[in-house]
């Protein structure tokens, strides 16, 4: 058994958030929780802290909640104090959990010093990969990827040579709306979209899985992690998510990483990795019949997708426009100001009109990043 890891966890109150307290309830003799923090909920936030006696507690809404707080407790707010906080001296895990783009910030904060980062936010990679990518490889630290299918990918490949692989295989529930015509998707409504047939998610991820946004996305954080292009990256409808990756040998042999359908079994691997111990729930039932059908992914049916392979083939920032106008439009789609099947169109528009330069700073892609939000508004503002 190995030492206990000090964990930062970065999104505690997330979906993502909640798995990973529930793996570290299970194993607390190996994971320690000595830093937490959330966008809001303070509450919440100020519970978790009282159960896992967190001395080190982050909210990025402006709001004082040290009142509720043991008062030996640290307690910060506002961006930079949620980079210290990812770089905290005693971490030894960050979980990056932070919805959205806003993740890359800490993300860097963290490999800056040196810190392995359990990676559940894909859009560090989206937005920043070869700055994330460079950073970990200069300061020696680890990427643990924890997202289930990047994750399923990880486990496949340990002990293989490297010159070995041949492609992965990416794969997708198809969301909620996998059954319905082109001409359905346009009366979706939030309240539908919401209502994912495997996953319990967030709202804007779970969105991104009715488009097959999520999945694009996965697409290119997949080649920042095992350095595939992107004509060797797939994605398959795979209704059930039971099988999370598959990963295809030049030999012409394959291999598949299978779960149940739950966060805790990929982010369990990423926090005791290499060790295997209990998992927090059970595994596969083979006593009874189990559906491994797949699928190839309708283009018109799942735009967004297209709209992501094309931007990994692009390269550079392009990446980071789709992310940012996909943020934008979903929030939009959230509140019901656009459509379902408008989503996509804010995307489109969005790249048609966008310059796509060069950005290898933090600062400026940060930048560039509320340009195509400015940009992607301006769009949405003709549709609403």
């Amino acid at each position: 058994m190995g030492p206990t890891r000090n964990v930062v966890l970065l999104g505690a109150t997330g979906s993502i958030g909640e798995s990973t307290l529930r793996v570290i309830r299970k194993h607390q003799d190996r994971l320690k929780l000595i830093g937490i923090s959330a966008h809001q909920k303070g509450e919440k936030l100020c519970q978790i802290a009282h159960e896992f006696a967190v001395k080190n507690v982050h909210l990025g809404h402006e709001k004082d909640i040290r009142q509720d707080l043991h008062a030996e407790t640290n307690f910060s707010t506002g961006p930079h104090a949620l980079n210290e906080l990812a770089a905290l001296e005693s971490a030894d895990l960050v979980v990056v959990a932070v919805v959205g783009a806003a993740g890359l910030a800490p993300t860097l904060a963290a490999l800056e010093a040196g810190k392995d980062v359990v990676l559940a936010n894909k859009e560090s990679l989206v937005v920043g990969g070869e700055l994330v990518m460079e950073t970990a490889r200069r300061t020696g630290a680890k990427i643990l990827p924890a997202d289930s299918e990047h994750n399923g990918v990880f486990q496949c490949l340990q002990g293989q040579p490297e010159k070995s692989l041949d492609s992965i295989i990416l794969t997708a529930s198809g969301g909620p709306f996998r059954d319905f015509s082109v001409e359905q998707l346009s009366t979706v409504t939030p309240e539908q979209a919401l209502k994912h047939p495997n996953w319990s998610m967030g709202p804007k991820i779970t969105v991104d899985s009715a488009t097959m946004a999520n999945k694009g996305l996965e697409l290119i954080e997949a080649h920042w992690l095992f350095g595939l292009p992107a004509e060797r990256l797939k994605v398959v409808i795979h209704p059930p998510s039971l099988v999370h990756a598959i990963v295809q040998f030049k030999d012409g042999c394959t291999l598949a990483q299978m779960s149940p359908p739950s966060m805790t079994f990929a982010l369990q691997n990423a926090l005791l990795f290499p060790d295997r111990m209990e998992g927090v729930e059970q595994g596969l039932d083979f006593s009874n019949p189990l559906d491994f059908s797949f699928s190839p992914p309708s283009p018109d049916k799942y735009p967004c997708l297209k709209l992501a392979q094309d931007c990994l083939v692009k390269g550079g920032t392009a990446p980071l426009v789709f992310n940012a106008a996909n943020e934008v439009a979903v929030a939009a789609f959230l509140r019901n100001q656009i459509g379902f099947t408008e989503i996509s169109d804010i995307i489109k528009d969005t790249l048609n009109t966008a310059d796509f330069p060069h950005a290898s700073s933090l600062e400026n892609l940060l930048a560039f990043d509320q340009e195509i939000r400015v940009q992607a508004s301006a769009f949405l503002q003709k549709l609403a």
